[in-house]
């Protein structure tokens, strides 16, 4: 907890998280609560500490929003509680260019609260170079300026000096100016602009859900008009924009545009959001699970104290082996109290966790399920007279245990970790009321559980869970986690084929026809 109150303000930059400051995220990492708004990308929740308090105050240009008033008056009322908070305030771009971050630091600085303000990357420069735009070319253009396009057409005087801007800089990104599209174009070409520069319009800049408008001051305002082309968005006017055709990248990912919601716990998730990311995707975490130490360790401490007993143990996930082997150290013990033992690891992936401790896996199941467990460790030489201990979660299902002891094998359960319901985040729920999501991942049966009651929850008044994942397409890591869909309303439309990450990206991808 913070000795006294401190708020960082940080530029979250454009949109992409690879985009973000290491500062801006040494930052987050401190603050006890953390306020973001739609510009800033979910992604970096990902990177709070797991117990930071989460506020949205989702601020946009064509819909009821939080006023900068109501956010200036957020940001000293959480900085000042308990005698003293660091709050992270994530603002999309750079916090100076167009953010509104003065604004914020000046009523910050009223109030005698500290603050810091972290420069981010700005979209005015950074979109145009993902839609394959330079913003400076040798022989083409060596100068750009940085317009607001927000001013209000009725006024009777602009405070942009058109006739010196019109000519004087070969490249000109206006922030904000969708709304006065018409008033822009008409006024540089009304200024000596050649009517015939190319334009580009560009939306969600960096992010998967870029969008690109080509034209010219002639045409481009009739074209956003026509295309109904919507904020939040940069208008780039130069001959520059020309050099789109050859040189735009991002949009050629196979993932592209496509926005994929992850249900993984926040601490598990990068490995899932990165893999999704790499090809285009955007990711978008919606955490319906959450790890803690178990409310009891009687069971665990009983099985370390006997550890040299066992012949066998057994680790169902990571987390079953990150809790036990913390656990292990915790009771001052090491690797060689299990000198006697055999392993065996339920997936790859939690092998490759136990690898990383520096133990092989004697047995790596092909399948979780009663009948290929049994069969499998009957052919590692399991017996009645065997002793096996499994590490998994407080709340796992039995199948291991049961088919164990149903063949009259002595099995202990140590419960290592629990997992609680996450939060989940408004901005996603957000998200799925707008129809703006293609693909709900499941990795587990209670993140398909628990995103249900966190979708519900989290809807206005009157709307479905139904309603809104109409359309929605769902992929599973596994026939368990299908099942538990199924079984809850939901039609999987593909299941991975290897109960791994890979496997799951692999089916997200085949599902839309593409092959990595």
């Amino acid at each position: 907890m913070a000795t006294k109150p401190l708020v960082y303000l940080i530029g979250a930059g454009p949109g992409d998280p690879g985009l973000m400051t290491i500062k801006g995220l040494e930052c987050l990492k401190k603050a006890d609560i953390v306020v973001y708004d739609y510009l800033a990308n979910p992604c970096f929740l990902a990177y709070a500490n797991l117990d930071a308090e989460l506020i949205y105050v989702g601020k946009k240009g064509f819909s009821k929003h939080v006023t900068q008033d109501e956010i200036n008056e957020l940001l000293i009322e959480t900085a000042q509680r308990d005698g003293g908070k660091i709050v992270a305030r994530l603002k999309g771009g750079d916090p100076f260019i167009f953010g509104r971050g003065g604004e914020e630091a000046l009523a910050l600085s009223e109030h005698n609260i500290s603050f810091e303000v972290v420069p981010g990357i700005s979209s005015g420069y950074a979109a145009p170079t993902y839609a394959g735009i330079p913003v400076t070319h040798r022989g083409i253009t060596t100068d750009m300026a940085f317009v607001t396009g927000h001013e209000d057409p009725t006024k009777q005087t602009s405070d942009i000096n058109w006739k010196g801007l019109a000519t004087a800089v070969g490249t000109i990104c206006f922030f904000m100016g969708i709304k006065n599209l018409p008033t822009i174009t008409a006024r540089l070409v009304e200024n000596g602009r050649d009517e015939n520069t190319p334009v580009a319009l560009i939306r969600w800049g960096t992010t998967p859900r870029q969008e690109v408008l080509v034209g010219t001051l002639a045409d481009i305002a009739e074209k956003a008009a026509q295309a109904n082309f919507q904020a939040p968005a940069i208008t780039l006017v130069g001959e520059a924009v020309a050099l789109r055709e050859k040189l735009q990248w991002f949009e050629n990912k196979p993932l592209f545009g496509k926005s994929i919601v992850v249900t993984r716990s926040r601490a598990q998730a990068s490995d899932l959001v990165d893999k999704l990311a790499e090809l285009g995707a955007e990711t978008l975490e919606f955490p319906t699970i959450r790890i803690k130490e178990p409310s009891s360790w009687t069971e665990a401490d009983a099985a370390i104290a006997a550890i040299e007993s066992y012949d066998w143990i057994v680790f169902t996930s990571t987390n079953g082996v990150d809790g036990f082997f913390d656990r292990l150290k915790t009771k001052e013990k090491d690797v060689r109290c299990l000198a006697q033992a055999r392993f065996a690891a339920v997936g790859s992936t939690t092998a490759t966790s136990l690898a990383q401790r520096g133990i092989r896996a004697d047995y790596v199941p092909a399948e979780y399920n009663a009948e290929g467990l049994l069969e499998g460790f009957l052919e590692q030489g399991l017996n009645a007279k065997s002793k096996v201990l499994v590490s998994r979660a407080k709340e796992a299902r039995e199948v291991l245990p049961s088919v164990l002891r149903e063949h009259g094998v002595q099995v202990d359960v140590a419960a290592v970790y629990e997992t609680v319901m996450g939060h989940g985040s408004a901005s996603v729920v957000e998200r799925f009321v707008e129809g703006d999501i293609d693909v709900v991942t499941f990795t587990s049966s209670s993140t398909v559980k628990n995103f249900m009651e966190l979708l519900r929850a989290g809807l206005p008044k009157g709307t479905s869970a139904s309603e809104v994942l109409k359309g929605v397409k769902i992929v599973s890591i596994g026939p368990i986690t299908s099942q538990t869909a199924q079984e809850l309303g939901l039609v999987v439309d593909c299941e991975a084929k290897q109960a791994t990450i890979d496997g799951l990206v692999l089916a997200v991808a085949e599902l839309f026809g593409k092959e990595i």
